[in-house]
């Protein structure tokens, strides 16, 4: 599989911000909102942030814990893998995987199988996945991560995504928009030019 540079996504969020609280809101409907912390098993859904830290929950016991900076911190949608054309985005091969296994856990145990079942069985999930950068390593920490999402109740990979970033979109157009008080001013000194007679036509 293939990161994006190091910490990007935490770098992201922790960037002071005054629409922070609005940008979080949306990240809790997408698939970056999932984390994966070096040294720390498991998944772990991002709660809220604090002062130089993120509080976070795992996706398996629901535990709560503070990650500093200086914790190695993969967001899945950051995460993409390596096809022999274009690489396809992580939320997209776990789709598949969904879809080959009804969303429900995997018939695979990605602990006991071989490298060869698991390159035999990733090659239906995505037949054009590149077998020289793809390692037995990666199929199964795949696996692992989709059978927790699923466990968690998490099914939807790509949908909430594009439905958040419309959200986004229509926030921005929002913000974008006059404020209420800027009217409200218009009005009242229109109304008194035309009590004082101001620009008005003398008969």
């Amino acid at each position: 599989m293939k990161n994006a540079p190091k910490s990007a996504f935490f770098l992201h969020i922790s960037k002071k911000s005054s629409n922070f609280a609005a940008d979080f809101e949306f990240y809790t409907y997408m698939l970056k909102n999932i984390l994966s912390i070096t040294g720390k098993p498991g998944l772990y859904k991002l709660i809220s942030q604090g002062n130089n830290m993120l509080i976070v929950e795992s996706l398996v016991d629901g535990k709560r814990m503070p990650t500093y900076a200086r914790d190695k911190i993969v967001s899945l949608g950051e995460i993409s893998m390596y096809t022999i054309g274009e690489d396809i985005a992580l939320s997209g091969v776990l789709t598949k995987l969904g879809e080959k296994e009804g969303l429900k856990t995997t018939t695979i145990d990605p602990k006991k199988a071989s490298n060869d079942e698991l390159h035999a069985f990733f090659a239906e999930v995505l037949p054009e996945y590149d077998r020289d950068r793809v390692y037995p390593s990666d199929i199964r920490k795949l696996i692992q991560w989709y059978n927790i999402l699923v466990g968690a109740g998490i099914t939807e990979f790509t949908a909430e995504e594009e439905g958040a970033e419309a959200v986004v979109e229509e926030k921005k157009q929002e913000v974008k928009k006059p404020a209420p008080k800027q009217q409200v001013k218009t009005q009242k000194a229109a109304a008194s030019s035309a009590r004082t007679g101001v620009g008005s036509k003398k008969g």
